[in-house]
């Protein structure tokens, strides 16, 4: 299935020597890098890993021999290979010579030299709705960046269906399996990374009991600016003492694997001296890891409307930020001190913004439309300029522009 990255990883290779796919396991990395190479290392190919690592150790050079793009997977496995790769690209002064994958940062000073210049970077997140299909993508992201307000479009996602995809994520393998198949991967992917992943990244052995704790209590504050603090009485509210050193560690060992993907606060010039938080809003990669975690389902989420809501913006989240990407743009949230909010604020590299709340049910959207005009007559738009768009992100049917300007888009109708 096409991943709206592939646009940007061809770009990558005519810009760069070399690009490094970065990203959750079971994201799609090496099927999407196979397609845009011409040769292959698989690292992790138990008949030649032990060879690899050798030839590695001795000579690098001989590994990188083959027709380009080559793809190197999950390179990290050798980390000589990254210095080994941006000496090879100085020395053919070519562009896309290599494709890295990896879904885990090497540790600290494990390479010589940060490659700037010689290798580009891409993230790849798990599937957004239009990549698997389920979102008819009739409302593109950039089209309302270019002034295309006039929103008229109907989605054909459920409910029950938006709990389904929620569960299931969006990880590649999973999208054409049904039922309780498909939601059995995002279950053994957070059981992979209690038990082994987490561990693996640097080595250091970590306790699976708190790691699930930890795992829950980020699922439980899902979308929220939880501090380590409330985290850290939520785990010790089941007798099990974690201290702050330990937090942060294995908070590092889950952001290195990319399984958490928090979302930094926008700190916009202001019309008035308000105070803006700058605490970042807890999120995973995919909104299917909390309810693996949490060992709940579609069914579960559809009895707990409040929580399937926080479910529901991460879901959001992580779909604005995969249509962002193909933009280059980024995505923040903002709050500040007299609790006014807009959940997802979407900013080009010219400068032009969007702000974005995301409200499940239907008669969530006035009080969230308010919310955003609020936000835009606080903002200094001399500074800052005048917002593309205020949109409410619903998971309901049907896409319009009300009155006030506001749009209202179903998830199921977005796309980049």
């Amino acid at each position: 299935m096409p991943r709206l990255c592939d646009a940007d990883l061809q770009l990558a290779l005519q810009s760069s020597g070399a690009v490094l796919i970065e990203g959750a396991k079971w994201c799609g990395k090496t099927s999407t890098a196979s397609n845009a190479s011409l040769s292959v290392l698989y690292m992790q190919d138990p008949d030649n890993t032990g060879s690899y690592l050798a030839m590695a150790d001795t000579k690098p050079s001989i590994l990188l021999k083959g027709d380009t793009p080559r793809l190197i997977d999950e390179w990290q496995m050798a980390p000589v290979l990254w210095d080994a790769v941006r000496f090879e690209v100085d020395k053919r002064a070519k562009t896309g010579q290599f494709i890295l994958t990896g879904s885990a940062v090497p540790s600290d000073n494990v390479t010589a030299h940060t490659g700037t210049g010689r290798i580009s970077r891409l993230t790849l997140r798990p599937m957004s709705l239009f990549e698997s299909q389920e979102s008819n993508g009739d409302v593109s992201l950039r089209s309302l960046f270019n002034m295309g307000h006039n929103v008229e479009a109907r989605s054909d996602l459920s409910i029950e269906q938006i709990a389904f995809a929620l569960c299931r994520g969006g990880w590649p393998a999973s999208i054409k399996l049904h039922d309780a198949a498909a939601l059995r991967m995002s279950t053994d992917y957070v059981e992979a990374v209690i038990n082994y992943d987490v561990s693996r990244v640097d080595n250091v052995e970590k306790n699976p009991d708190r790691v699930r704790l930890l795992l829950r209590s980020l699922a439980r504050n899902i979308a929220t600016s939880a501090t380590y603090q409330t985290i850290k009485t939520d785990i010790e509210a089941t007798d099990i003492t974690i201290s702050d050193k330990t937090i942060s560690s294995y908070m590092n060992a889950l952001r290195r694997i990319f399984v958490v993907e928090d979302l930094p606060a926008w700190s916009p010039s202001l019309r008035s001296k308000t105070a803006i938080r700058t605490s970042r809003k807890r999120h995973f990669v995919d909104p299917s890891i909390s309810t693996a975690v949490l060992r709940t389902n579609p069914g579960g989420i559809l009895n707990d409307f409040q929580y399937f809501g926080f479910l529901f913006e991460a879901l959001c989240t992580r779909d604005i930020r995969v249509y962002s990407q193909t933009n280059d743009a980024d995505v923040f949230h903002y709050r500040d001190k007299s609790g006014l909010e807009s959940d997802l604020i979407v900013r080009l590299r010219d400068g032009r913004w969007a702000a974005i709340e995301v409200k499940l049910g239907k008669k969530q959207i006035d009080q969230a439309a308010e919310n955003l005009l609020a936000l835009k007559a606080r903002i200094n738009e001399d500074k800052m300029g005048e917002a593309s768009f205020l949109m409410v992100i619903t998971g309901g049917q049907y896409a319009y522009r009300r009155k006030d300007g506001v749009l209202v888009v179903p998830i199921g109708c977005l796309r980049d």
